[in-house]
């Protein structure tokens, strides 16, 4: 008898765990905090949204350079940036990240090569959390200040939707491998 109410209570547990991940999953992914003057606006490659949110911030003349990581893709790329109306020369380029954990390690050795004291991190809603997991991570005791800036990327009405579902699932599974900092065997 024990046994059965131990297994209902934890077959409850995992009910309600599953319910508020559903319920607040999305909201908990998001970080967007208010922008401020930076030297650079960082760009994460991987999604729509970004390099438009960044160069909106570009123009609102919260940075002085745009650093596009992973700048080889589409959706982050120089051409992109420039025909957007960012001037070449405020553009620095990070060609080699694949990841999150990437994007902060090699951001990292850009923002110090070029002596740049603070950033915003700009990438899609539902990715900022374990983007700001990493980077804290990564640029601790660097001096760097980092400011996050969310791309809006999922709906309102995530919940209906198979795809978005699955993005909120997926994103879950990579922040608690983050949290775990699975990462580190397979990105170092």
């Amino acid at each position: 008898m024990k046994l059965i109410k131990r297994v209902i209570s934890i077959v409850l547990l995992l009910l309600t765990c599953l319910y508020l991940i559903l319920i607040l999953g999305r909201e908990f992914l998001i970080v967007n905090e208010k922008p401020k003057k930076v030297d650079a606006i960082i760009v994460l490659s991987g999604g729509p949204g970004r390099l438009e949110k960044a160069v909106e911030l570009f123009k609102g003349g919260y940075a002085e350079y745009m650093m596009l990581s992973n700048s080889n893709v589409q959706g982050t790329s120089v051409q992109e940036a420039v025909e957007m109306g960012i001037p070449k020369n405020r553009i620095i380029t990070e060609d080699y990240a694949t990841s999150t954990y990437t994007n902060a390690l090699y951001t990292k050795e850009e923002m110090e090569k070029n002596n740049l004291k603070s950033a915003i991190v700009v990438s899609s809603d539902f990715h900022m959390r374990r983007s700001k997991l990493v980077f804290q991570r990564l640029y601790k005791d660097t001096g760097i200040e980092l400011t996050y800036i969310a791309s809006p990327y999922l709906e309102r009405t995530w919940l209906t939707e198979k795809s978005e579902r699955e993005i909120v699932f997926r994103e879950w599974t990579k922040l608690i491998g983050y949290w775990l900092h699975m990462y580190k065997f397979t990105e170092e």
